[in-house]
């Protein structure tokens, strides 16, 4: 019941076409089979049979034609590939999931590789499902399909397929058309008194999925398209759905309406003005997408915005639903625990998303788990979802829940941008960022961007040491940490600085030396002044950056006054130098000698008794600190 759409073919049929496209999966299993006996059955037959397969729960039959269409690769799309995935899941099978992910890795989108690599950590953990729910099963549901609860003040919302005296029969399902009813919740989150719903226009066909907006102070639904109150068809002989808006005693208008294409789950969220909803555009990730739109007051002002590959995967997504900066949202991805469930993702800064978060077993089950809401009520949360687990009145039951605190995992996002320290405006490219834990074990790495960009997401912890690497740079490592409570709204922003060795140090006198400005003594003394000591700090810097270097200190002065006592002054300035480095925290280790050569290297024509002027001699007045070990630093 979740994409409830009708097609009636103009093309010739099969008899198991003609079950298949009724949802009579079993009819059309036996038709299907009669003939791929017979050599009759085309590729997209195949595939449907697949499909009616997976529909009644046979998974290991339906894994083995998804395979052979995977084969032949012909007609299989991403959404095909998503079930195969969930069928080989569904059998036990999941080294053969990995070992399709990892053929297909170079053709997947990172994110969903990402996202099943997390989800599928987290679920192994038991870690997801830490929260207590109080779940209970609505006596208000019925022996047909009820879904989608939506709040309307201290009421709420919901559709249905009970009949009803004067409501069309809705044949593929054996139930009537959708509509949408409406209860009083009780004190303890029970609906009670619930009836058809009569503040919407009346119609014969599906009305459902409803979302009542106060920001708008209307109710936001899908419907089906028509024409002078009849079915509508596009040139395929396809009926879809459209989103309508009708204003609490006021206005009734369609939203989005399109023949060709099925609009589901409205939800308005008033503080950006955005249309959240799912649909199966042809341009999509897979089954259904969810989308937004930009609306002023209800009115639609853009084209609809894909949420991206975070969000959207080759499976079917829909049921957005957004609570205090988090989106809410159901979708039968194949790394799930069941068919649908329903998953949790911030919203980050810029539009982005962290990475989606399945409730676990504390909400999600085995079967389908999908349009989930809740509110703020008392001390704690009372909310509803909807499933098709064992135990219920119907085909899918309303649930309600009860919990102390947001339900989803806690999650650390981590981003920013990996810069030189000296020129932030130079990011660097493929640098390797990694979290370590308390005990050194590597929990996620990633590389920068070409721009420098990195993001990365873990399970919440206490304590974590951010760590990046690249071959003849620095190495940063850093220690975090975390409160809980603290606000993850849009992530934590980490800007991390790696150096080039290359452009510290450069060619002085035939040897590599570490790059400064240069600085002079005052003239006979070895006093390390303020402008000395803003360049040694560049010193202590680069041994911090590359703790494995090997130093030498050399310093020289002019041929004016006499050698023994420049030999004395220069080994002096050297010791000097040595002593404010080790004050300043560099290792004895990295310093390995400090000499003072006096006037032995004068540079220019200015040896004794030579006339020159000041700025000559003051050539040859100079500090280098010497890089010994360069030809082998990153051996």
């Amino acid at each position: 019941m979740l994409l409830f759409t009708s097609a009636f073919a103009q093309d010739k049929r099969s008899k198991g076409d003609s079950y298949f496209f009724q949802y009579a999966y079993n009819q059309a299993i036996v038709e299907y089979e009669k003939q791929k006996a017979e050599g009759t059955l085309t590729p997209q037959q195949e595939l449907n049979l697949a499909d009616a397969y997976f529909k009644t729960n046979a998974y290991d039959k339906a894994s083995k034609l998804y395979l052979e269409a995977y084969k032949r690769d012909t007609l299989m799309g991403n959404h095909h590939f998503n079930k195969m995935l969930q069928s080989f899941s569904k059998v036990g099978n999941t080294e053969r999931v990995d070992a399709f992910l990892a053929t297909k890795s170079g053709q997947l989108e990172q994110e969903l590789l990402e996202n099943a690599d997390f989800n599928r950590e987290l679920l192994e953990s038991n870690t997801a499902g830490e929260l207590q729910f109080e779940i209970f099963n609505m006596g208000s549901n019925s022996p047909q399909s009820d879904f989608a609860p939506a709040f309307f003040k201290e009421r709420l919302l919901f559709s249905s397929g009970r009949p009803q005296e004067k409501k069309k029969q809705y044949a593929p399902m054996g139930e009537s058309y959708l509509d949408i009813y409406v209860g009083r919740i009780g004190p303890n989150g029970e609906v009670l008194n619930a009836n058809p719903f009569s503040g919407i226009p009346q119609s014969d066909y599906h009305k459902a999925t409803p979302y009542y907006s106060e920001a708008l102070n209307a109710i936001l639904y899908v419907l089906s398209n028509t024409e002078n109150g009849e079915l509508a068809f596009d040139d395929n002989g396809k009926n879809a759905l459209s989103i309508a808006m009708q204003v609490v005693d006021g206005q009734f208008r369609l939203l989005l309406r399109d023949l060709s294409t099925s609009f589901y789950y409205p939800f308005y969220e008033a503080e950006t003005g955005k249309l959240y909803f799912a649909a199966n555009f042809e341009d999509g990730y897979g089954g259904t997408d969810l989308y937004y739109v930009y609306t002023n007051n209800g009115q639609i002002m853009s084209a609809p915005v894909n949420l991206g590959p975070r969000i959207n995967s080759p499976g079917n997504e829909i049921a957005p639903f957004v609570f205090e900066s988090s989106l809410y949202f159901s979708s039968d991805v194949f790394y799930g625990m069941g068919g649908m469930d329903i998953y949790k993702s911030n919203f980050e800064e810029e539009g982005n998303f962290s990475i989606p978060v399945n409730l676990g077993p504390g909400v999600n089950s085995k079967d389908d788990d999908f349009g989930f809401i809740m509110r703020n009520e008392g001390d704690g949360l009372l909310g509803y979802f909807s499933s098709n687990r064992p135990g219920g009145r119907g085909k899918d039951d309303i649930y309600g829940f009860k919990v102390d605190e947001k339900p989803g995992l806690k999650t650390i996002a981590l981003r920013g941008k990996v810069v030189k320290p000296y020129d932030n405006d130079e990011g660097v490219a493929k640098a390797a960022v990694r979290v370590l834990d308390k005990n050194g074990a590597v929990l996620k790495e990633v590389y920068s961007d070409e721009d420098g960009n990195y993001r990365l997401e873990i399970p919440w912890r206490e304590e974590v040491t951010l760590q990046a690497t690249k071959d003849r740079h620095s190495i940063f490592t850093e220690k975090l940490q975390f409160l809980e409570g603290l606000d993850q709204k849009e992530g934590f922003k980490v800007d991390i600085g790696l150096s080039l060795y290359d452009d510290l140090v450069e060619e002085k006198e035939g040897q590599k030396v570490v790059k400064l400005d240069k600085f002079y003594f005052d003239r006979g003394l070895a006093k390390i002044t303020p402008e000395i000591a803003k360049e040694l700090d560049k010193v202590v810097e680069f041994v911090q950056q590359f703790p494995a270097v090997q130093l030498r200190i050399e310093t020289y002065t002019d041929s004016r006054g006499g050698s023994s006592a420049n030999f004395r002054l220069t080994q002096q300035r050297s010791d000097a130098i040595k002593k404010y480095l080790l004050d300043k925290g560099v290792p004895a280790s990295n310093i390995l000698y400090s000499v003072g050569y006096g006037e032995q290297k004068i540079l220019n024509n200015c040896h004794n008794g030579a006339f020159c002027l000041e700025m000559l001699h003051k050539q040859n007045q100079r500090s280098l600190i010497v890089v010994l070990n360069d030809n082998v630093m990153f051996e």
